[in-house]
């Protein structure tokens, strides 16, 4: 360990909305010599000011923030800073978000329940280039990726995009489309086209149909 000292601690910045949160991964990271906490940021704001201002070698983010989207977010962050890893650490239903933050550009994905020594490992592996999932989550994206086992395992929200399925999560808080729109930055025509292909993939009728369908799946977390 004394060797390992000697080399430069890896910078993490720490973007999560909940005090207690930030205060156990900051907890955690400082009990490690080779780990030290850069900044902490609770909004995407705090986040990509921190990203622009300093040298980091990790992002630890939860991408569940008042006032962006954490997908959205992870993009924004790789235009600024190409090279930095960013490991989402969520409350959220893995087999969800997972591949959605995959794609958006980061590099691994843990849930908020796991143990410190789950997170070090998760840490270690983004840290070292590669990327972090569970075993389970491992598994199903191989299986995605070869073909064999086409569409068994993918949820209906799976099918929408990922601006679709911000619209979707909208509509299940009750957000209402000019709110939307205004949120979003979009026009509401665009937003109403939204709602149509969202419909279209989740095969609803109805408006009806869709806001019953996004309020049982906020309830149940993404079980549907």
């Amino acid at each position: 360990m004394a060797d390992k000292a000697k080399f430069p601690a890896h910078p993490v910045l720490i973007v999560d909305d909940h005090p207690m949160m930030r205060t156990g991964l900051a907890q955690l990271i400082g009990n490690e010599p080779d780990l030290k906490v850069a900044a902490e940021a609770g909004t995407a704001r705090q986040a990509l000011d921190a990203v622009m201002k300093l040298k980091l070698d990790l992002i630890l983010l939860d991408i569940s923030l008042p006032d962006k989207n954490g997908l959205e977010l992870i993009k924004d962050i790789l235009v600024l800073k190409p090279g930095v890893p960013v490991l989402v650490v969520s409350m959220h239903d893995e087999t969800l978000y997972a591949e959605r933050v995959l794609r958006a550009g980061a590099r691994g994905y843990i849930m908020k329940q796991e143990g410190g020594k789950k997170f070090l490992q998760a840490i270690r592996r983004v840290l070292a280039g590669a990327i972090y999932v569970s075993e389970k989550m491992s598994s199903r994206i191989l299986e995605t990726f070869s073909g064999r086992h086409p569409g068994e395992t993918t949820a209906p929200l799976a099918r929408l995009s990922d601006r679709e399925f911000e619209v979707f999560q909208l509509i299940a808080c009750g957000t209402d489309t000019q709110a939307m729109a205004r949120q979003l930055h979009l026009s509401v025509k665009t937003i109403e086209a939204h709602r149509v292909h969202i419909k279209e993939k989740l095969r609803l009728k109805t408006a009806t149909e869709l806001v019953r369908y996004a309020v049982r799946w906020i309830e149940t977390e993404g079980k549907l």
